[in-house]
């Protein structure tokens, strides 16, 4: 009988793949805004990091297990929950290094996490539709009258967040790890340009602005009572 083997190699992304997702978990309960019957987190930001560095199949496999974890230690959402939260962490994080991974530069990077929030806000808005009513009770009527007010704001704003921070620690993180040694140097060849830190100025920009929505706007947001 043949034996499984793992190569160092393997075994090490393996075991960087597991301490993304550990961060992610933690910066879960660490960093946690309820807004209405919606949470703000940043999870995803780590999530993604780990795909960009190592592979769509990273980000997949962090985007189920994250949550599952989640749904069994601290969540009171359930099943609902669950799908709902893989759903857009999957979106954001699968395509936007689904993206990065033909196209390895820093733009390449910046259109990947532009779609992930295009994907990620549009998937949110269909689902919210067909699961919201009959996780909360409600008509589909009701849920659709929370598009513009909550639910579109909220998603689109949360999906911002999570790419600017992205961003703004895709390239330290990188310096790290490459100096590190997890990452050769080849990964990722881009430098420390004018462009980049214009692109990380914006992204600053739209982190502060995203916080300024969430603590002014967002979570002043009525709850669901219906």
């Amino acid at each position: 009988m043949a034996r499984f083997r793992v190569s160092s190699d393997n075994l090490r992304r393996i075991v960087l793949i597991a301490l993304f997702g550990a961060i992610s978990y933690v910066l879960m309960l660490v960093v946690h805004l309820p807004v209405s019957f919606l949470t703000m987190d940043v999870k995803d930001v780590i999530i993604t990091l780990g795909g960009l560095y190592f592979g769509p199949s990273a980000a997949l496999v962090l985007s189920c297990l994250v949550p599952l974890l989640e749904l069994v230690t601290v969540s009171s959402t359930g099943l609902y929950g669950l799908v709902m939260n893989i759903l857009g962490t999957a979106m954001f994080s699968v395509t936007a290094s689904v993206i990065y991974k033909y196209k390895k530069s820093f733009f390449g990077a910046i259109i990947g996490l532009v779609s992930g929030v295009v994907a990620m806000v549009a998937t949110m808005m269909v689902f919210n539709l067909l699961v919201t009513p009959h996780y909360m009770g409600v008509t589909v009527e009701a849920v659709q009258g929370l598009i513009p007010t909550l639910l579109l704001p909220f998603n689109l704003v949360k999906g911002v967040l999570n790419a600017a921070l992205v961003l703004l620690f895709y390239k330290p993180l990188s310096g790290v790890m490459q100096r590190a040694g997890i990452l050769p140097r080849s990964t990722h060849p881009f430098r420390m340009d004018l462009r980049t830190v214009i692109v990380m100025a914006v992204a600053l920009v739209l982190v502060i602005a995203s916080l300024i929505v969430v603590f002014t706007v967002l979570k002043g947001s009525f709850v669901f009572g219906f």
